[in-house]
């Protein structure tokens, strides 16, 4: 179960939102709506993990911080969208793993295989919590930009029809370059 604790207005770059937190599990997360997403039969929808060297620091280590740019930039095209920000850092390993993952990484590892390294699973991500936050908003349908095939799976067995994928190919660079080949190949990101 998720409790939603608190509401506000959010000016961003490219969007005004409405930014609502809740919480589950003892972790904070956010939603950021715009616009009335439940006068829409269909909500343009970006499922978002934290990764504050992506998001915050603008790494090129890896394509996050594009990936949130470029929903939001789709967002503001729309009447109506949500961007669910899930607070799970590294692939829900934390922020100071994901740091001996990068150490691991700089000395030939790939993202898959230092966490297993560490003694993490591969993606310690959970997305048990989509299907009360779309229940929350009432939302039914949903395009959703995406390339990971478990989002899609996490939605779908929440009860909530996936209208249309939309890919997300941004942030590639000569830097993260073989963290997207691992997506694709080890992660199976489509």
């Amino acid at each position: 179960m998720i409790e939603f604790v608190a509401q506000a207005k959010l000016p961003s770059k490219y969007v005004d939102f409405d930014v609502h937190v809740f919480m589950h599990d003892t972790q904070e997360h956010l939603v950021l709506v715009k616009g009335d997403i439940t006068a829409s039969d269909v909500v343009l929808t970006r499922i978002h993990s934290e990764c504050l060297t992506g998001d915050g620091l603008f790494s090129l280590r890896c394509d996050c911080g594009p990936q949130l740019e470029f929903a939001m930039q789709e967002i503001a095209k729309q009447d109506n969208g949500m961007i669910i920000y899930l607070r799970q850092e590294g692939r829900g390993i934390g922020l100071v793993e994901k740091i001996k993952a990068y150490q691991l990484q700089d000395q030939g590892s790939d993202t898959y295989d230092a966490n297993i390294q560490l003694g993490h699973a591969a993606d310690n991500r959970s997305y048990e919590m989509l299907g009360d936050v779309f229940k929350y908003f009432n939302i039914k349908t949903i395009d959703l930009m995406t390339n990971n095939p478990e989002k899609i799976a996490a939605i779908e067995q929440a009860g909530v029809s996936i209208r249309k994928r939309i890919p997300v190919n941004a942030g590639h660079n000569m830097h993260n370059k073989e963290y997207l080949k691992t997506k694709k190949d080890k992660f199976k990101h489509l």
